[in-house]
């Protein structure tokens, strides 16, 4: 039997390493006879021929994989040319390689799909997992890693009002990832539930940021109760589509900014006099497995199971993604994308979800994200 190749593409998260688990289990069950291999660090791995020899795993290690953040045989954001995709497909041809997973977000899946173009008359199946925490791939309701990261951004938001609300004398701004869309910023405001409070402000990239309406509404929100909460995306652009903060430097499609938070910290402590604080938890908010969500972890295997019956089915060119059948109770299932919908094309924050101020979320967008982060933790009080 032919070989099967797994490969991860872009920025890890916190239940990455459970689709690997969901697709080795899969092939288990299928009785795949083939060599598995992993690419070590993604498409370069590929390139380089170097390749992790998971054939034998035992369910010993699956078991504490599926406990392990980030991924296990390594990423990449290595820019590809186009004659590196006629290289891999002399390279899968050379090995044996007729099943290829692809794992990853926009642009992993537009490897995927670019890939499969050029290797699908040799009878090699190319297959899309999905993984980002910006939730911000086309077509699923949404995407393993977004949950967990999501978790992560609510309950240190809820915990950080708590501190603010105890000691009320500064704007506190809380910087998330989510370079283009808003869906990890806005999930701050699910901190909220269980007897919470919302952040004062939200603000996401979808949204033009009005300088003068943030710094009016600052100075009013500290004047009557002291202590303000504001999360804001490290991606918040003017009305011309332009970052609030100059780039840093370039890398392929990636362009690195200055701190937003505390950039709006450095706002309010300049324009108005009033003390501000700037956090910005980064990489905490996709690799803390102590924050994990149930929901995501089971998805996430479910999209690597899936992918492995649609790939030994022949079933190429697509990508597994999450269609939600109910929100209450919370039921989804699976279903195949073509991979050219779905390739570099990113799902914004929808109008429903934002306020009419556009400056924090709606009802429907907190019911649609509970289920996904679990139960909050819930404190107590006495200062109402």
């Amino acid at each position: 039997m032919s070989n099967l190749l797994i490969v991860t593409g872009g920025a890890p998260t916190t239940v990455i390493n459970n689709s690997l688990v969901g697709a080795l289990r899969q092939l288990k069950k299928s009785n795949f006879n083939g060599k598995i291999f992993a690419a070590r660090f993604g498409t370069t791995g590929v390139l380089k021929e170097d390749f992790i020899d998971l054939t034998n795993i035992t369910e010993s290690q699956l078991s504490l994989l599926s406990n392990t953040p980030a991924t296990a045989i390594g990423t990449s954001r290595f820019p590809l040319e186009s004659e590196d995709y006629d290289k891999m497909a002399t390279i899968l041809n050379k090995h044996d390689i007729k099943y290829v997973l692809f794992n990853g977000g926009n642009g992993t899946m537009d490897t995927c799909g670019k890939l499969y173009k050029i290797v699908k008359d040799s009878g090699v199946c190319c297959v899309g997992i999905p993984k980002t925490i910006d939730n911000d791939i086309a077509e699923s309701d949404h995407t393993p890693g977004f949950a967990s990261c999501a978790r992560y951004i609510a309950c240190s938001v809820k915990e950080t009002m708590q501190d603010v609300k105890s000691l009320p004398i500064h704007v506190c701004v809380i910087e998330t990832m989510g370079r283009n869309v808003g869906w990890l910023t806005a999930s701050s405001a699910i901190a909220g539930n269980n007897g919470g409070e919302m952040p004062d402000m939200i603000l996401c990239p979808e949204i033009a940021f009005d300088q003068d309406a943030f710094l009016t509404k600052a100075e009013d929100l500290f004047r009557k109760k002291g202590g303000v909460t504001v999360v804001a995306s490290e991606g918040l652009k003017d009305k011309n589509g332009k970052q609030v903060v100059k780039p840093i430097f370039t890398v392929g499609r990636a362009t690195y900014f200055g701190d937003v938070s505390s950039f709006l910290a450095n706002l309010v402590i300049e324009k108005l006099g009033i003390k501000a604080r700037s956090e910005k938890p980064g990489i905490f908010q996709r690799c803390s497995m102590q924050y994990a969500s149930a929901v995501d972890i089971k998805e996430a295997q479910l999209v690597g199971e899936e992918a492995v019956k649609a790939v030994l089915n022949n079933l190429g060119g697509i990508m597994i993604g999450i269609e939600r059948v109910s929100t209450k109770p919370y039921v989804i299932k699976t279903t195949l994308f073509p991979i050219e919908k779905v390739m570099l094309t990113e799902k914004s924050l929808p109008e429903n979800f934002l306020t009419k101020e556009k400056d924090n979320v709606t009802k429907e967008y907190i019911e649609w994200l509970a289920p996904l982060v679990g139960e909050m933790p819930e404190f107590i009080s006495f200062l109402d």
